[in-house]
């Protein structure tokens, strides 16, 4: 929304990783090279660690594409599986002809007889791994048991590990010393410092077509740089809701105010806070410094700008997010953290004797999840796709979800968020974090806009119970 403000050609900072706006600053292009050495010269296993938003996830994606032609690739998203799965996992990425029931013996000879014909040819196969802290124990003893596939001179398959410190912690256990001693290198993602977060900043503009002076000052940066700890991905949070905070006040100078904003809007802040469901929140909400009149400035020209033939985009929904400051984005959905005492209590929904109009959709969707939170199990889970204070926008919004969702698979409960009454839009019923990946990466752009993330059924049945109580 911002972009033609600030002369910009695309969006700035998306979290998604894009291997066209790599930073190679803060080291990142030294390790890069260095990966790229260590996989072609046929180095075993690797591992390469970093805090959550440190950028381990664009690396891996850039390394891939750098790699040489004779480089086969495999990557592994979901490690989260059993010894016995991990090879199945693996022969399947590389489409090897097994059954489904085949034997450990049956895919390990299978795949030995893979690599031996890819050396023949002169071709590496490598297996990228992600969230790696997340595997099991004996998943990564068989790993292990992987490198050991060889000829007298070369390695026949790498394996790079790439995950959270809680890997190194994993790695220290007595019963895996043998992987431990496997690894030839290791690499860390260290935080940028204010000099690399100044650079990033820059790049990130330049790469999206920006020409002018520079928007963050040093004051700015500064204090950017430590409210992100240095993590790419708070770096883009806190730059994108902080041009739009400047936008919103017709201003192309970025403040410090603009940024603290920025922050507070985080679900990294320190600061008490909301989820963000749109990155119009403090914008629309008056945190800006626009107060009413700004408000209804930013309405008006949304209204008046957004084409005709095309649906309003999900990140015009200006709304605080319905889930309180216990509530955190991450799949662990950690909504049993008990929320504010000072939170009014609001009802959960309409009363079911009250007549529900056909045309009302909200109405609708609102009595539906009751029914649905009454039937699917505390173990399932959902997308989060926005929350809002404003029940009038929310029924338009409803209608521009239904051209892209099953409207009947939308769910929407009360709650409360900022001490006020809110409303949160939740989408779909799945059975594990597998599935629901899959679909979060398939949402349209559009619904990408406000960040949806998973939600557990047991947290948002928490989360209702806080605030009815």
């Amino acid at each position: 929304m911002y972009y033609a403000f600030f002369g910009l050609k695309q969006p700035p900072f998306k979290i998604t990783p894009d291997t066209e706006a790599f930073f190679e600053g803060g080291n990142r292009g030294a390790i890069l090279e260095a990966l790229i050495y260590a996989i072609t010269h046929g180095e075993g296993i690797i591992k390469v660690t970093g805090e959550v938003g440190s950028g381990k996830t664009m690396l891996c994606r850039v390394l891939q594409t750098r790699l040489p032609e004779n480089v086969e690739n495999v990557y592994l998203a979901n490690p989260s599986v059993s010894p016995e799965e991990i090879l199945h996992a693996i022969a399947f990425e590389l489409q090897l002809p097994l059954a489904r029931d085949a034997t450990r013996l049956e895919v390990m000879h299978t795949l030995n007889s893979y690599l031996l014909e890819r050396h023949v040819q002169k071709r590496q196969v490598v297996v990228f791994v992600e969230e790696s802290q997340g595997m099991p124990l004996g998943t990564l003893e068989e790993i292990r048991l992987l490198s050991n596939l060889e000829t007298q001179q070369h390695k026949l398959l790498q394996i790079v590990l790439f995950g959270q410190p809680e890997l190194d912690e994993n790695l220290r256990q007595t019963q895996i010393r043998q992987l431990r001693e496997r690894i030839t290198h290791s690499f860390n993602l260290a935080p940028l410092d204010e000099a690399d977060v100044r650079a990033y900043l820059a790049f990130r503009l330049h790469a999206a077509g920006y020409h002018g002076p520079d928007l963050f000052s040093p004051r700015v940066i500064a204090y950017m740089t430590r409210a992100s700890a240095g993590l790419t991905r708070r770096i883009n949070l806190i730059a994108d809701k902080a041009l739009l905070a400047a936008f919103a006040e017709s201003t192309h100078n970025v403040n410090l105010g603009h940024a603290k904003a920025a922050v507070r809007d985080s679900e990294f802040s320190e600061v008490p806070a909301t989820r963000v469901s749109s990155p119009l929140v403090y914008a629309l909400g008056g945190l800006a410094a626009g107060g009413l009149l700004g408000v209804a400035a930013l309405a008006a020209y949304l209204a008046l700008s957004a084409p005709r033939d095309v649906p309003l985009s999900v990140a015009a929904a200006p709304a605080p997010a319905p889930v309180g400051a216990a509530v955190q984005p991450s799949e662990t959905a950690a909504a049993e953290t008990p929320a504010a005492e000072t939170a009014p209590a609001v009802q959960v929904s309409a009363p079911i004797s009250a007549p529900v109009p056909p045309a009302d959709l909200l109405e609708q969707r609102l009595l539906s999840t009751d029914e649905w939170l009454g039937q699917v199990g505390p173990e399932a889970y959902s997308i989060q796709l926005l929350g809002t204070n404003d029940p009038e926008l929310l029924r338009e919004y409803l209608k521009i979800i239904g051209k892209y969702l099953e409207i009947e698979k939308v769910y929407v409960y009360r709650t409360v968020a900022n001490k006020r009454p809110s409303l949160t839009v939740l989408y779909g019923t799945f059975a594990d974090r597998y599935e629901i990946r899959r679909v979060l990466k398939s949402l349209p752009a559009e619904l990408q806009a406000n960040l949806p993330y998973t939600r557990t059924i047991q947290g948002i049945r928490a989360e209702i119970a806080r605030h009815r109580s």
